[in-house]
C-alpha cells in the first residue's frame, strides 16, 4: 500500500504535520492481477460481467458491466486490515431494482447533475428531457447510463497496472438528447494505489455531455456508520450557489466566511447542520465547487478525504472544472447494502468530478457542448494512501 501523503497538510492543521508519516507497507506480491467472472443476468436476459483488479499492496477494484458500476474498492488501513470503502448492493437484482435513484458506484450520463426544468436550447432548437427530479432532469434522466449494460471492449494487464475499457453507444434522441453519442470509459488500477477513470466521447450531431462516476465512499468501511468524523478538503475558493430546487443561480460565489469553505481539512460534520440556506435546502452538502486547478488537460488536485480512525486517505485529482460534494442526503434507512446494514444519511460521501450543473442553460459556465469531429476527454484519479 502506498503509505504516504502526496501534498502538504493544510495550514490549519500544521500542528499535525509531525504525524504525517510513512507507515510500513504490506509485503510486495505479483503485478496487478485481473479476473473476469459472470455477475449475473439482467431481467432482460443480458449477461453482466464483473472485473476484479488487485495490486501488490492489496488494493482491489471491482467493476461490472451493468452501469459501469464500481462494486467494491478494498483498501488496507494503517495496520494492513482491508475494508471495502464504497457502498453498494449484494446482487444484480438489487442494483436493477433499487439503484435508479441512488446511483451507487455508477457511470453517469448523458448529463451528470441537474438540468433545470428538463430543457435546454442548442443551435436554436429546444430539447425537452424527462424530469426524474421534478421539475428537473437529474443524471441524464430515468433509465440512463447507470442502468445500461456496457460493452467490455478490452481488458489489459501491464507490469504496473491493469484495467478494463467499457463502451456504451447512446442513440440519437435517448432521453431527449440529440446525437448518437459513443462513450468509452476506462478503469485502471495501478501499483501506485491509483484508480484512474478515463472518459472519452464522440458524437455525430451537436449535443451536450457531462460524465462522472457516482461512488459513495466511507473510508472506515462500508456499513461502518456515519462519516461525520471523517475529514474533507476541497481545493476551491468558489462555488456555484443554487436555489431551493438545487439549480444554480448563475452566480459564482466566494466560499470564504461560509460553511462552503472547505479549503483546509475539517470534519465533514463540522458545519453540516448550520443554519445556512444552501445546506438547509439540500439537507446537507450537495453543491458544486469551482476547482482552483480544474479545467486543464492534466489532472490537478481537487479534494482530500481522511479517516482519522483507520488512517485511510483518498485524494482526488481531475481535469474536470467542478466537484460535486454530496453527503448522501437521500439515504433514509430504507435501502439495505451488501453487508445487510441499512444505509442512512451521512453514512457516506460522494466526490463527483464533473462540469457544472445546468451548464447548457448557464452561458457563463464552462461549456458542455460537443460537436462532430471533437472528442471529449476527461480524467479523474483516486489516489489511495494511509496516515
Amino acid at each position: 500500500m502506498n503509505c504516504s501523503f502526496h501534498r502538504s497538510p493544510a495550514p490549519v492543521l500544521a500542528a499535525l504535520a509531525a504525524v504525517w508519516a510513512t507507515f510500513a507497507c504490506l509485503p510486495a506480491a505479483a503485478a496487478v492481477s485481473v479476473s473476469d467472472t459472470r455477475y449475473g443476468a439482467t431481467q432482460a436476459g443480458q449477461d453482466v460481467r464483473e472485473y476484479a483488479f488487485t495490486n501488490r499492496y492489496g488494493v482491489t477494484l471491482k467493476v461490472m458491466t451493468y452501469g459501469g458500476i464500481v462494486t467494491e474498492l478494498d483498501v488496507p488501513d494503517r495496520h494492513g486490515r482491508r475494508a471495502d470503502i464504497v457502498l453498494g448492493f449484494g446482487s444484480l437484482q438489487d442494483y436493477e431494482r433499487l439503484n435508479g435513484n441512488i446511483h451507487f458506484g455508477a457511470l453517469i450520463g448523458r448529463y451528470a447533475n441537474r438540468i433545470a426544468n428538463g430543457r435546454f436550447t442548442l443551435d436554436g432548437q429546444e430539447y425537452r428531457l424527462p424530469t426524474n427530479d421534478p421539475p428537473n432532469t437529474l443524471h441524464g434522466g430515468p433509465d440512463s447510463f447507470d442502468s445500461k449494460v456496457w460493452t467490455p471492449v478490452r481488458t489489459f494487464q501491464q507490469p504496473t497496472e491493469a484495467g478494463v475499457q467499457l463502451r456504451y453507444v447512446s442513440p440519437d434522441g435517448e432521453n431527449g438528447f440529440p446525437g448518437t453519442l459513443t462513450v468509452d470509459v476506462t478503469y485502471t488500477l495501478t501499483d501506485d494505489d491509483e484508480v484512474r477513470i478515463d472518459y472519452r466521447a464522440t458524437t455525430d450531431k451537436d449535443t451536450v455531455v457531462n460524465l462522472t462516476n457516482h461512488s459513495y465512499f466511507n473510508l472506515a468501511g462500508e456499513a461502518s456508520g456515519n462519516v461525520e468524523r471523517q475529514m474533507i478538503e476541497i481545493a476551491a475558493s468558489r462555488y456555484t450557489p443554487t436555489d431551493d430546487k438545487s439549480i444554480p443561480t448563475g452566480e459564482i460565489s466566494e466560499v470564504a466566511g461560509t460553511p462552503m469553505d472547505l479549503r483546509g481539512l475539517s470534519p465533514i460534520g463540522a458545519h453540516l447542520r448550520d443554519a445556512y440556506a444552501q445546506l438547509i435546502w439540500a439537507h446537507g452538502y450537495d453543491q458544486n465547487w469551482v476547482l482552483d486547478g480544474g479545467g486543464h488537460d492534466t489532472p490537478a488536485f481537487a479534494a482530500r478525504a481522511y479517516d482519522p480512525d483507520s488512517g485511510r486517505v483518498l485524494d482526488v485529482y481531475t481535469t474536470q472544472p467542478g466537484l460535486q460534494f454530496y453527503t448522501a442526503n437521500g439515504l433514509d434507512g430504507s435501502v439495505v447494502g451488501r453487508s445487510g446494514s441499512a444505509y442512512r444519511q451521512t453514512d457516506a460521501f460522494a466526490l463527483e468530478a464533473e462540469h457544472f450543473p445546468d451548464s447548457p442553460n448557464q452561458p457563463t459556465f464552462p461549456t458542455t457542448e460537443l460537436k462532430p469531429g471533437q472528442t471529449l476527454h476527461e480524467v479523474t484519479v483516486w489516489k489511495l494512501g494511509v496516515r
